[in-house]
C-alpha cells in the first residue's frame, strides 16, 4: 500500500522534528515541502509507524504493508490551504518513483482517512487525486452529479457492500450508523469531494459503483 497524509502541523521542519523524535512514536518513510523538497526518513525495506489504528481489506497492520507520505499542510485544524503545484508535482514523482519498485495496486494508493475514518481526515478534500491519477497513481473516476436523495433500504445496502468489496472497513448494516458515516464522509474526502459531510447520497452510491466497476 502507498499511503498519503498531511502533516497538520505548522511547518515541514516542525513535522521533521516530530518525525525524527524518538519520543513521539510516530515515523514515515518520506517527507515533502510545500516548495517540492522531499526528505527520506525511513528506507521503504523498512516498518515506519504512520497509518495508527487503521483497517483495509480486512487487514489492520498497516505499517507492516504500506510506505508511508507526509506532505505539509497546515491541515484542517490549523490553516487548511490547496497544495501548491511545486509540491503536487513532487508527489506525483515521488509516487512514481515508489511505484516502479513496488508492485502496488491502484486502489491501494490511499488516504490516511480511508484506513482510519473518523479518526483522521488528511489529506483531505483538496489534494488533488485527479492529478495523480492522470499521471498513473492511485485511482480515480469522475464523481457523479450531487443529488440530495438519501440513501435508505436496499440502495443503503448496496453502497455500505461496494465500500466494503473496495477495501473500507464497514459492514452492510443497512443503518445509517456511526460507523456509516465515518466511512461515508472518508469516501467523499477521496473520491466525492465537492460535498464532504458523511450523508451517504445517490451521488455517493453512483460514485461508487463506477469506482468499483473500473477497479474490476
Amino acid at each position: 500500500m502507498l499511503l498519503l497524509h498531511y502533516t497538520g502541523m505548522n511547518s515541514a521542519a516542525a513535522a521533521c522534528d516530530l518525525l525524527c523524535s524518538a519520543q513521539s512514536g510516530v515515523s514515515c518513510h518520506y517527507l515533502v515541502d510545500e516548495d517540492g523538497g522531499i526528505t527520506q526518513m525511513v528506507g521503504e525495506e523498512a516498518r515506519a509507524w504512520h497509518a495508527g489504528a487503521s483497517v483495509w481489506q480486512g487487514e489492520t497492520d498497516t505499517n507492516s504493508r504500506s510506505i508511508g507520505i507526509e506532505i505539509h499542510n497546515p491541515g484542517h485544524g490549523i490553516g487548511y490551504r490547496r497544495f501548491p503545484a511545486a509540491q503536487m508535482q513532487a508527489v506525483v514523482a515521488l509516487c512514481q518513483d515508489i511505484l516502479s519498485r513496488h508492485d502496488i495496486a491502484p486502489r491501494n494508493v490511499l488516504a490516511h482517512s480511508d484506513v482510519a475514518p473518523g479518526r483522521k481526515i488528511d489529506p483531505g478534500e483538496l489534494f488533488d487525486w485527479p492529478l495523480l491519477h492522470a499521471a498513473g497513481v492511485g485511482h480515480w473516476v469522475p464523481p457523479a452529479e450531487a443529488d440530495g436523495r438519501l440513501l435508505a433500504g436496499a440502495d443503503l445496502v448496496r453502497f455500505q457492500h461496494l465500500l466494503r468489496n473496495y477495501g473500507y472497513g464497514i459492514e452492510a448494516t443497512g443503518e445509517a450508523d456511526e460507523a456509516t458515516r465515518k466511512v461515508t464522509d472518508a469516501f467523499q474526502r477521496h473520491f466525492r469531494p465537492g460535498l464532504v459531510n458523511g450523508v451517504p447520497d445517490l451521488s455517493c452510491l453512483r460514485t461508487a459503483e463506477r469506482l468499483v466497476a473500473a477497479a474490476a
